[in-house]
């Protein structure tokens, strides 16, 4: 009886770990934004420490004025300035607040002014998440479209 209870109390402790884990998973996916000539993709994936990280996967328009692939001109680090549009990290280390049924604790990188701030997410509907970055209390907040 001792060891069927302890076997029970284990599964219910891993099925709910897994039902949290599960939740914190819905992030993962490619998402869709922008209109037009600005539309892009970011692809968000789970790192090896569980955290996320996002990265724009696809550019409606990945071509500069001349015709070349564009680049992370903007990029604070230079070593980084190289790097094609179609394969920047926007952000990573981004952890799910199981109390706030949101995702935060990392900074997204907004290349077209060349800054990083304080990033949340939270899904508003099944399929819309909504990105805030905010610095010093002044926000935008961006809808992607889980595809």
């Amino acid at each position: 009886m001792k060891k069927t209870l302890l076997a029970l109390c284990a599964l219910f402790v891993s099925l709910f770990a897994n039902a949290q884990n599960d939740k914190a998973d819905n992030i993962i996916g490619t998402y869709a934004a922008g209109v037009g000539k600005d539309a892009y993709k970011v692809q968000i994936t789970k790192l090896a420490d569980g955290t996320y990280q996002g990265a724009i996967c696809w550019l409606a328009e990945n071509k500069d004025a001349d015709g070349k692939i564009k680049l992370d001109k903007k990029n604070p680090d230079k070593s980084l300035r190289n790097t094609p549009m179609e394969k920047t990290v926007l952000f990573k280390g981004l952890a799910y607040d199981k109390d706030k049924k949101q995702w935060s604790g990392a900074k997204i990188y907004d290349p077209d002014r060349g800054i990083s701030v304080k990033m949340t997410a939270k899904f508003e509907n099944a399929g819309t998440l909504t990105i805030r970055g905010t610095v010093l209390g002044i926000g935008e907040s961006v809808n992607w479209k889980k595809e």
